[in-house]
């Protein structure tokens, strides 16, 4: 994992906390417009546009968008409980990458 938030050539599959509590998976090129289009416009996913705010909770580089594609597939396949499992171990190993990309780790509490 880098501390890049935006490149050209690479993806990001991330996870959005959401004010009902719920947990949703997605892909980007640029995570902090995405997480702004989430909260702020028409752009944002409908499953989330229904439950702002969001949270940037997880996230983790890929090179290419079909590796994202895939982990994010992956990643919807999860539960719960897993799903909670990789952000706790994520933000333990990678927490300055996390802050500097806008994560909230006060998510973390509210898993």
């Amino acid at each position: 994992m880098g501390d890049d938030t935006k490149t050209e050539s690479h993806w990001f599959v991330y996870m959005l906390h959401c004010d009902d509590g719920s947990l949703y998976t997605g892909i980007t090129t640029d995570l902090t417009r995405r997480l702004v289009e989430h909260n702020d416009n028409k752009l944002g996913a409908r499953y989330t546009r229904a439950r702002r705010p969001v949270k940037l909770a997880w996230f983790e580089r890929c090179e290419t968008r079909s590796h994202a594609s895939v982990r994010e597939a992956e990643i919807k396949k999860l539960d719960r409980n897993q799903k909670k499992l990789l952000i706790a171990l994520s933000w333990k190993k990678y927490k300055s990458a996390f802050r500097k990309a806008g994560a909230d780790q006060t998510v973390l509490g509210n898993l």
